[in-house]
């Protein structure tokens, strides 16, 4: 069952996603080779605790961090550990945090020091897929809009979209209907309607599409090893533009105050959303 929001229920949820959206500004200080991924995943329960937070990934289904670490080939759910970041590393950083009974939901794959060309591509094209989702995502539309948004822009340019995970409503609940999924024809699926909020969240591979469970039955990696990139939002459907809730603003005025990697909206009408 889809739920929409009143408009005190989104301001509620902008405010968990505001939090959600500083986590990151304040992992992305530290993304660096030679940190672990256990010590990001503490500064981020750290932080969404001091600020009033829930880590709602901390015990999910017994999920055993704050965030969701995807290092090169893992596409989603990768565990914190004791694992050291390394140059040429690209890295995902997923999390949702609560807050007063709501939650938002973002995600971030970060270069770690220089990635070779063949990784900035996939990083750029796979950011810039999640803002033609965006677009996409107008009232009297359907999710297969903006599935097909997505999916389009990726092929054309030789990335593969995972089939096997996809966005999905938020709210009171970390998982809500509907799914998004990040591939499929455009008019197909619920219609779009003022008040839904949902996450929209590419995941996008350089290889095969194709992905495996590992035996912990978390982890989900790329098949044939290669590099996936993920990013997201929690966007609202209003009666004009859809708005976002999250933001990569706080990332990138770390990242660029580093001169590490950002992905940038090239030639692309839309970028205004971000914000």
């Amino acid at each position: 069952m889809i739920h929409i929001k009143t408009h005190e229920e989104i301001e509620l949820t902008a405010a968990a996603c505001d939090l959600m959206s500083r986590t990151l500004g304040e992992v992305a200080k530290w993304v660096e080779p030679g940190v672990t991924t256990k010590r990001l995943d503490t500064i981020a329960r750290e932080f969404i605790l001091d600020n009033g937070g829930k880590p709602a990934c901390l015990g999910y289904h017994g999920f055993p961090g704050t965030l969701c670490i995807e290092i090169n080939d893992m596409v989603v759910h990768g565990f914190p550990s004791n694992r050291t970041l390394r140059e040429g590393d690209i890295v995902g950083i997923d999390s949702v945090v609560e807050l007063n009974g709501w939650n938002g939901d973002s995600c971030f794959t970060f270069a770690v020091g220089e990635i070779d060309d063949k990784e900035k591509g996939l990083l750029q094209a796979t950011y810039e897929s999640l803002y033609k989702g965006i677009a996409a995502a107008k009232a009297g539309r359907r999710v297969g809009d903006i599935s097909n948004a997505v999916q389009t822009y990726v092929e054309k340019r030789g990335y593969t979209v995972v089939r096997e995970m996809c966005g999905h409503g938020i709210g009171k609940e970390m998982h809500e209907d509907p799914e998004v999924p990040n591939y499929g024809r455009r008019g197909i699926g619920p219609v779009l309607k003022p008040g839904m909020i949902i996450c929209i969240e590419p995941m996008i591979n350089l290889g095969s599409k194709n992905v495996k469970i590992d035996p912990n039955g978390w982890e989900c990696r790329t098949r044939d090893g290669k590099p996936s990139a993920h990013y997201e939002h929690t966007v609202v459907i209003t009666g004009e533009e859809p708005r976002q809730l999250t933001t990569f603003k706080y990332v990138e005025e770390v990242l660029k105050a580093k001169g590490a990697f950002f992905p940038q909206l090239r030639n692309h009408a839309d970028s205004k959303v971000e914000g």
